[in-house]
């Protein structure tokens, strides 16, 4: 990414975070779309996520982020011991998560799972590609939930069976369906039919670092 600049600058997000739970070992909260994961290296990007837990949990850390305009469920740490054997089960691909998101069109199979491997795009910038000489090993399951035909929208669950950059977001493309409002892998006209990315993580399961049990958090779509 040598000689790459990113220019993005973030509009203020007036929306505040939601904390859905907390006890002293984690957080987890609901992110609104418009809402950078971690601060930018731009001092006008320096709103985020963490910027903003840490005026009230000084150690709170990140254990997996979320896109700018995706909304929802993220898990944040609050010491180093637990934020390191939330990792492992991400690392691990134990911690489950669904998502919500409108695609443009009418999806034809009612379930299905995309598997297309996904490789940076070095050449343009924060885009992912699809690539079977350099891509990770990339699966997405999708459940069509509502389709309407004026205009043609599909509304689906996704379940990420792996967890790369942007990756409901270029597979939802290359199933021929993009995101409504994703600015990045649609085309304006797409991008345009929606007021933010219409994708919006609402369920998220793991194991309790220290209880051990099984924890299962929702967060209701907002659109």
């Amino acid at each position: 990414m040598s000689g790459i600049i990113d220019t993005f600058i973030a509009p203020p997000c007036h929306a505040e975070i939601e904390i859905l739970f907390q006890d002293e070992h984690l957080l987890l909260i609901n992110k609104p779309s418009g809402l950078l994961s971690l601060s930018g290296k731009n001092p006008l990007n320096k709103d985020s996520v963490h910027f903003r837990l840490v005026q009230n949990f000084p150690t709170a850390t990140l254990v997996h982020r979320l896109d700018f305009g995706t909304s929802g469920i993220m898990l944040v740490a609050l010491n180093k011991a637990v934020n390191g054997h939330l990792t492992k089960q991400f690392q691990a691909a134990t911690i489950r998560k669904t998502y919500h998101a409108l695609l443009h069109g009418l999806v034809n199979q009612d379930s299905g799972t995309i598997d297309l491997p996904i490789a940076k795009d070095p050449e343009n910038f924060p885009r992912q590609k699809i690539c079977f000489t350099t891509g990770k090993s990339s699966q997405s399951h999708y459940q069509v939930i509502e389709r309407t035909r004026a205009p043609e929208i599909t509304r689906v669950i996704f379940t990420p069976l792996t967890g790369r950059t942007h990756q409901l977001r270029i597979h939802s493309r290359e199933l021929g369906h993009a995101i409504l409002g994703c600015d990045i892998y649609a085309t304006d006209e797409i991008c345009a039919l929606a007021p933010r990315l219409m994708l919006h993580a609402a369920t998220l399961e793991f194991e309790h670092p220290y209880s051990s049990e099984s924890v299962m958090a929702t967060c209701p779509c907002p659109f």
